[in-house]
Protein backbone atom coordinates (compact mmCIF):
# COMPACT_ATOMS: atom_id res chain seq x y z
CA UNK A 1 0.00 0.00 0.00
CA UNK A 2 3.17 2.42 -0.20
CA UNK A 3 5.06 5.08 2.44
CA UNK A 4 3.27 7.37 4.48
CA UNK A 5 4.78 10.36 6.85
CA UNK A 6 3.01 10.68 9.91
CA UNK A 7 3.48 13.99 10.76
CA UNK A 8 5.18 14.99 14.31
CA UNK A 9 8.45 15.76 16.00
CA UNK A 10 10.38 14.33 14.40
CA UNK A 11 7.53 12.59 11.31
CA UNK A 12 7.99 9.03 11.51
CA UNK A 13 7.96 7.33 8.00
CA UNK A 14 5.89 4.16 7.91
CA UNK A 15 4.86 1.30 5.05
CA UNK A 16 1.06 0.77 4.98
CA UNK A 17 0.50 -3.52 4.23
CA UNK A 18 -3.07 -4.83 4.14
CA UNK A 19 -3.33 -8.84 5.70
CA UNK A 20 -6.60 -10.74 5.15
CA UNK A 21 -4.67 -12.69 8.41
CA UNK A 22 -5.00 -9.74 10.39
CA UNK A 23 -7.85 -9.24 13.26
CA UNK A 24 -6.55 -5.51 14.51
CA UNK A 25 -4.69 -3.29 13.24
CA UNK A 26 -1.11 -3.37 14.42
CA UNK A 27 2.30 -1.90 13.91
CA UNK A 28 5.20 -2.72 14.41
CA UNK A 29 9.18 -0.98 14.85
CA UNK A 30 11.56 -3.74 13.60
CA UNK A 31 14.54 -4.35 16.13
CA UNK A 32 16.87 -4.52 13.12
CA UNK A 33 16.91 -1.15 11.10
CA UNK A 34 14.06 0.87 13.38
CA UNK A 35 11.44 0.62 10.39
CA UNK A 36 7.84 1.16 10.96
CA UNK A 37 5.13 -0.98 9.41
CA UNK A 38 0.96 -0.93 10.11
CA UNK A 39 -0.67 -3.76 8.80
CA UNK A 40 -4.33 -3.03 8.50
CA UNK A 41 -6.80 -6.31 8.66
CA UNK A 42 -9.77 -6.61 5.84
CA UNK A 43 -12.27 -3.50 6.23
CA UNK A 44 -9.96 -1.25 7.98
CA UNK A 45 -10.01 2.21 6.05
CA UNK A 46 -6.40 3.68 4.86
CA UNK A 47 -7.46 6.64 7.05
CA UNK A 48 -8.86 4.75 9.97
CA UNK A 49 -5.22 3.02 10.28
CA UNK A 50 -3.32 6.18 9.99
CA UNK A 51 -5.69 8.18 12.85
CA UNK A 52 -4.84 4.72 14.69
CA UNK A 53 -1.04 5.12 14.01
CA UNK A 54 -1.13 8.67 14.76
CA UNK A 55 -2.65 7.98 18.28
CA UNK A 56 0.01 5.64 18.54
CA UNK A 57 3.10 8.58 17.93
CA UNK A 58 5.00 8.89 20.81
CA UNK A 59 5.43 5.10 21.80
CA UNK A 60 6.62 5.04 17.98
CA UNK A 61 9.15 7.85 18.33
CA UNK A 62 10.12 6.55 21.78
CA UNK A 63 10.61 3.00 20.37
CA UNK A 64 12.74 4.48 17.13
CA UNK A 65 14.65 6.34 19.67
CA UNK A 66 15.81 3.19 21.52
CA UNK A 67 17.53 1.98 18.20
CA UNK A 68 21.35 1.37 17.63
CA UNK A 69 22.77 4.66 16.36
CA UNK A 70 23.76 4.02 12.61
CA UNK A 71 27.34 3.69 12.03
CA UNK A 72 29.61 4.24 8.90
CA UNK A 73 32.76 1.44 8.62
CA UNK A 74 35.66 4.13 8.51
CA UNK A 75 39.47 4.06 9.57
CA UNK A 76 40.44 3.85 13.91
CA UNK A 77 36.55 2.77 14.30
CA UNK A 78 35.86 -0.64 16.29
CA UNK A 79 33.66 -3.11 14.40
CA UNK A 80 32.74 -6.46 15.93
CA UNK A 81 34.73 -9.54 14.40
CA UNK A 82 33.38 -12.89 15.89
CA UNK A 83 32.67 -11.39 19.11
CA UNK A 84 35.72 -9.58 19.16
CA UNK A 85 36.06 -5.50 19.13
CA UNK A 86 38.87 -4.66 16.63
CA UNK A 87 40.01 -1.30 15.47
CA UNK A 88 40.39 -1.13 11.84
CA UNK A 89 43.69 0.40 10.66
CA UNK A 90 45.75 0.70 7.29
CA UNK A 91 47.39 -2.27 6.76
CA UNK A 92 50.03 -3.08 3.77
CA UNK A 93 50.20 -6.10 0.79
CA UNK A 94 47.09 -7.26 -0.37
CA UNK A 95 45.01 -8.84 2.13
CA UNK A 96 43.04 -7.46 5.08
CA UNK A 97 44.53 -9.39 8.54
CA UNK A 98 43.03 -9.69 11.92
CA UNK A 99 46.44 -8.70 13.96
CA UNK A 100 45.98 -8.86 17.84
CA UNK A 101 42.83 -5.78 18.63
CA UNK A 102 43.55 -4.48 15.20
CA UNK A 103 42.29 -5.55 11.76
CA UNK A 104 44.53 -4.04 9.37
CA UNK A 105 43.11 -2.99 6.18
CA UNK A 106 45.22 -2.31 2.74
CA UNK A 107 44.74 -0.25 -0.25
CA UNK A 108 43.23 3.63 0.01
CA UNK A 109 40.94 5.28 2.48
CA UNK A 110 38.35 4.92 -0.05
CA UNK A 111 38.35 1.22 -0.64
CA UNK A 112 38.80 0.66 2.95
CA UNK A 113 34.91 -0.29 3.72
CA UNK A 114 34.51 -2.24 0.67
CA UNK A 115 37.31 -4.42 1.04
CA UNK A 116 37.03 -5.13 4.75
CA UNK A 117 33.34 -6.27 3.74
CA UNK A 118 34.76 -8.37 1.31
CA UNK A 119 36.90 -10.09 4.01
CA UNK A 120 33.73 -10.33 6.40
CA UNK A 121 32.01 -12.07 3.88
CA UNK A 122 34.37 -14.49 3.17
CA UNK A 123 35.19 -15.36 6.63
CA UNK A 124 31.41 -15.41 6.70
CA UNK A 125 31.52 -18.36 4.54
CA UNK A 126 34.14 -20.15 5.52
CA UNK A 127 32.59 -20.27 9.11
CA UNK A 128 29.21 -21.06 8.20
CA UNK A 129 30.19 -23.60 5.65
CA UNK A 130 32.38 -25.34 8.53
CA UNK A 131 29.41 -25.48 10.77
CA UNK A 132 26.75 -26.82 8.73
CA UNK A 133 29.37 -29.65 7.41
CA UNK A 134 29.67 -30.60 11.10
CA UNK A 135 25.66 -30.64 11.68
CA UNK A 136 24.31 -31.89 8.40
CA UNK A 137 27.43 -35.13 8.86
CA UNK A 138 25.58 -35.75 12.38
CA UNK A 139 21.92 -35.94 10.99
CA UNK A 140 23.22 -37.36 7.44
CA UNK A 141 21.19 -34.93 5.23
CA UNK A 142 23.68 -33.43 3.15
CA UNK A 143 22.31 -29.36 1.97
CA UNK A 144 22.15 -28.61 -1.65
CA UNK A 145 23.84 -25.03 -1.65
CA UNK A 146 25.26 -22.20 0.99
CA UNK A 147 24.31 -18.58 0.16
CA UNK A 148 25.10 -15.48 1.94
CA UNK A 149 22.81 -12.27 1.85
CA UNK A 150 22.43 -9.21 4.02
CA UNK A 151 19.07 -9.84 5.23
CA UNK A 152 17.23 -7.83 7.36
CA UNK A 153 14.15 -10.45 8.82
CA UNK A 154 16.10 -13.20 9.23
CA UNK A 155 19.68 -14.66 10.26
CA UNK A 156 18.89 -17.98 8.28
CA UNK A 157 16.83 -20.09 6.03
CA UNK A 158 16.37 -23.43 4.69
CA UNK A 159 14.51 -24.34 1.36
CA UNK A 160 12.66 -27.40 0.61
CA UNK A 161 15.41 -28.38 -1.69
CA UNK A 162 17.57 -28.46 0.70
CA UNK A 163 19.48 -25.07 0.14
CA UNK A 164 21.05 -22.86 3.20
CA UNK A 165 20.83 -19.36 3.20
CA UNK A 166 22.66 -17.09 6.24
CA UNK A 167 23.61 -13.58 6.32
CA UNK A 168 26.97 -12.81 6.82
CA UNK A 169 27.06 -10.55 9.52
CA UNK A 170 26.68 -13.40 11.63
CA UNK A 171 30.46 -13.14 11.61
CA UNK A 172 30.18 -10.27 13.74
CA UNK A 173 28.67 -12.51 16.42
CA UNK A 174 30.02 -14.58 19.10
CA UNK A 175 31.09 -17.69 17.32
CA UNK A 176 28.72 -19.89 19.55
CA UNK A 177 25.64 -17.08 17.93
CA UNK A 178 27.11 -18.36 14.33
CA UNK A 179 26.96 -21.84 15.43
CA UNK A 180 23.46 -21.67 16.87
CA UNK A 181 22.52 -20.16 13.54
CA UNK A 182 23.75 -23.23 11.50
CA UNK A 183 22.42 -25.77 14.16
CA UNK A 184 19.19 -24.33 13.58
CA UNK A 185 18.77 -24.21 9.85
CA UNK A 186 20.37 -27.47 9.44
CA UNK A 187 17.81 -28.92 11.99
CA UNK A 188 15.18 -28.03 9.04
CA UNK A 189 16.72 -29.98 6.52
CA UNK A 190 14.89 -33.56 8.64
CA UNK A 191 12.16 -30.83 10.27
CA UNK A 192 10.65 -28.27 7.98
CA UNK A 193 8.96 -26.77 10.91
CA UNK A 194 9.58 -25.76 14.54
CA UNK A 195 7.43 -28.60 16.38
CA UNK A 196 8.75 -30.44 19.25
CA UNK A 197 10.91 -32.92 17.37
CA UNK A 198 12.36 -29.82 15.44
CA UNK A 199 13.89 -28.06 18.47
CA UNK A 200 14.40 -31.47 19.82
CA UNK A 201 16.73 -31.91 16.59
CA UNK A 202 18.29 -28.52 17.42
CA UNK A 203 19.63 -29.55 21.10
CA UNK A 204 20.70 -32.30 19.69
CA UNK A 205 23.11 -30.82 17.65
CA UNK A 206 23.87 -28.40 19.93
CA UNK A 207 23.16 -28.77 23.42
CA UNK A 208 23.81 -25.61 24.95
CA UNK A 209 21.32 -23.40 22.04
CA UNK A 210 19.32 -21.08 24.38
CA UNK A 211 21.84 -19.08 25.32
CA UNK A 212 23.11 -17.80 21.84
CA UNK A 213 19.61 -17.82 20.75
CA UNK A 214 19.17 -15.29 23.60
CA UNK A 215 21.87 -13.46 22.47
CA UNK A 216 20.52 -13.46 18.81
CA UNK A 217 17.72 -11.61 19.98
CA UNK A 218 18.70 -9.13 22.29
CA UNK A 219 21.70 -7.95 20.64
CA UNK A 220 21.67 -9.50 17.11
CA UNK A 221 20.00 -6.08 15.43
CA UNK A 222 23.09 -3.91 16.48
CA UNK A 223 25.09 -5.75 14.06
CA UNK A 224 22.90 -4.03 11.54
CA UNK A 225 24.00 -0.60 12.89
CA UNK A 226 27.42 -1.03 10.90
CA UNK A 227 27.17 0.83 6.95
CA UNK A 228 29.85 -0.45 4.72
CA UNK A 229 28.81 2.55 2.11
CA UNK A 230 26.68 -0.29 0.19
Amino acid sequence: MGQHLLPGNPPVELTLRRSARARRISLRVSGLDGAVTLTLPRGVSEGEGLKFARSKGDWLRAQISDQPEIVTVSSGMEIPVEGEMLRIMPGTGKRVVPEGDALLVPGPEEAMASRLQAFLKTLARDRLATASDRYAGLIGRPYSRLTLRDTRSRWGSCTAAGGLMYSWRLIMAPPEVLDYVAAHEVAHLQEMNHSAAFWSLVEHLMPDYRDPRQWLRKEGGALHRYRFGD
